[in-house]
């Protein structure tokens, strides 16, 4: 195995554990609020779960990351290094900003700018960026669409249930919130799984794009730890900063996010578990009252969503020229 070959491989793993940090707080901040579960347990079993969800959904979101938007045979090593070492330093930076930016979007983002400088337009496979872009920037409006008609349902068939049922929804966030924590192992942590086995074919370790079992094992480890870890920061911004989070509202976000991840991830489609989420949370308040939303921070954070992939583009490809530099 090259040095190019390994180095890359460990800062896909790191990617991964930031991303394990910085998504912890989609998974887990809704249980978190409305007191369903400690902030340690919460983290603790949502950890398991993002470690469980690849093996039990497959991996057709990393053959869409690794095998449709880029031609292997016309990139290599430090390409993938560069798209790497941008997406690492975005979330570096939103992490501590507090700001619940996309890594999906980040890693993309990193490889569009590296992969163009590095080897031009042609490299792009424009039918799987544009299945990626679908459903990176439709997901969240799906979020909240199903969100709203998700609290409408509840609402409407627990109209004439005891302020007890409260109790039910805490109880049924434990089943939600599992459910959503599989979701998101499921798609996020094959982005990296994608990535890792690309490298792994423009370096000749493999003949054709297929994830191998240890590849798998290790992404999802590395999710699963950041997740234990935690984001506590990015947690008190989903989990308070839009509105105070009720066991219903904690309940019908995580009901809706699962559903939406999941579903993409069968169909291969990678999506950002912050946006659906942050979503989510949104069309639950709006369905309730308009008002309840504190839609300046919605709108913070609908900012930082437009910013990123441009903002990892031209940072991924200057960390590509430098790479360039240093590594010939």
């Amino acid at each position: 195995m090259t040095p190019i070959l390994l180095a890359t491989i460990i800062l896909a793993l790191a990617f991964d554990f930031l991303n394990g940090i910085h998504d912890s707080s989609n998974v887990v901040a809704t249980i978190i609020s409305s007191r369903a579960m400690t902030p340690r347990l919460a983290l603790g079993a949502t950890a398991v779960a993002n470690f469980i969800g690849p093996f039990v959904f497959g991996v057709a979101v990393a053959t869409t990351i690794g095998h449709e938007v880029v031609e292997a045979s016309a990139i290599n090593g430090n390409v993938i290094m560069a798209a790497l070492l941008s997406a690492i330093v975005w979330d570096l930076l939103t992490w501590w900003l507090g700001f619940p930016s996309s890594s999906s979007h980040a890693l993309i983002g990193g490889i569009l700018g590296a992969v163009i400088v590095g080897a031009g337009l042609q490299a792009i496979e424009l039918r799987g960026l544009e299945k990626i872009l679908i459903a990176l920037f439709a997901s969240p409006l799906i979020g909240f669409v199903f969100g709203f008609i998700a609290l409408r349902v509840i609402l409407a068939l627990s109209w004439s249930a005891t302020p007890k049922i409260n109790a039910w929804f805490k109880r049924g966030q434990v089943l939600t919130g599992l459910a959503l924590a599989l979701s998101h192992g499921t798609n996020d942590s094959q982005k990296t799984m994608g990535i890792i086995t690309l490298a792994l074919v423009t370096g000749g370790f493999l003949d054709a794009f297929q994830v191998p079992l240890w590849v798998i094992v290790l992404c999802a480890s590395m999710i699963a730890l950041g997740t234990a870890v935690g984001g506590w920061k990015l947690i008190r911004t989903l989990g308070a900063k839009f509105y105070k989070i009720k066991p219903v509202d904690g309940f019908a976000t995580q009901l809706t996010s699962a559903l939406v991840i999941l579903t993409a991830s069968l169909l291969g489609g990678p999506v950002s578990t912050t946006q659906v989420v942050s979503s989510a949370i949104m069309g639950v308040g709006s369905a309730e009252r308009k008002n309840k939303v504190r839609w300046g921070v919605a709108q913070e954070i609908a900012t930082g969503w437009l910013l990123t992939i441009p903002a990892t583009a031209l940072m991924g490809a200057g960390v590509y020229w430098i790479v360039m530099k240093i590594v010939p």
